[in-house]
């Protein structure tokens, strides 16, 4: 069972966020505090006495000591928890992702949204649930907001991303889809699953990639029905990736044109 710590300047908004974190069948324990300064005194304690805690759940705009700052003095932690945001403002989604936050959700909470915030929390904790019979234990589903619904996108679905300003789009062979992260901190996390930063603005899933072309010196990807342009700083590592994946005994075999590609 998880035991969090539930942070919010604001008594209804801390009850209503507790209540909600207790009614989690995997959450065995929900502490509280009024403000960012006490809790980052009972965290202090708790690592002192060796009491495990899995996540904060902490508002960002309180009196004092705010929830980003706190979360800036955690990195002197040597083994910090987790944070979640939970907040009425939507504006400080990049900063608090670049922080290392776990998730960000707005005001009014919705059950489902938390309920996908405290599954990220237990598989950080690793105390996640058997995935279900039909579920992939490898892929990732990515909440996201559309007209007072939230709908969970696979991982495995998305083809590339595209950075937007604040957000990054989500395109895949359904839509594209809007998440407000840093395409900087989606790279962190999605590295390891086969996506490619091929330019500032665009990262790709290498699995969704059909072709590599060279023309003029200049590299792009074929993925789906688009050809995505790979900028030169990114140009040798995408192509030794990609050439890697292809000559794999299990890839899709190598072209002509990547062939030369290596040979350069």
């Amino acid at each position: 069972m998880l035991h969090v710590l539930a942070v919010d300047d604001e008594r209804p908004a801390l009850e209503e966020l507790t209540y909600l974190l207790r009614r989690d069948p995997r959450i065995g324990r929900v502490s509280c505090a009024g403000d960012a300064s006490s809790a980052l005194r009972d965290l202090s304690r708790m690592l002192v006495e060796g009491e495990r805690l899995d996540a904060v759940f902490l508002d960002i705009r309180m009196p004092g000591l705010d929830g980003l700052d706190f979360t800036r003095l955690l990195t002197g932690f040597a083994a910090p928890p987790p944070v979640v945001f939970v907040t009425a403002h939507d504006d400080c989604a990049v900063i608090a992702y670049e922080l290392g936050a776990l998730d960000y959700l707005l005001k009014p909470v919705r059950p489902e949204r938390l309920a996908e915030s405290v599954r990220r929390v237990a598989v950080a904790a690793g105390r996640a649930e058997p995935p279900a019979a039909d579920a992939d234990p490898e892929d990732e589903l990515i909440p996201v907001e559309l007209g007072g619904r939230t709908r969970l996108v696979s991982r495995k679905s998305v083809t590339h991303v595209e950075a937007q300003g604040d957000y990054v789009r989500l395109h895949t062979a359904d839509g594209g889809y809007l998440v407000r992260m840093p395409l900087s901190a989606l790279t962190k996390r999605w590295e390891a699953a086969g996506f490619i930063r091929i330019h500032r603005s665009t990262l790709v899933a290498a699995a969704h990639v059909t072709e590599l072309r060279f023309d003029g010196g200049r590299a792009a990807v074929q993925v789906g029905d688009e050809l995505l342009q790979v900028s030169r700083r990114h140009t040798r590592e995408v192509r030794d990736r990609l050439v890697r994946r292809f000559h794999r005994p299990d890839g899709p075999g190598a072209t002509p044109a990547e062939d030369r590609a290596d040979d350069r």
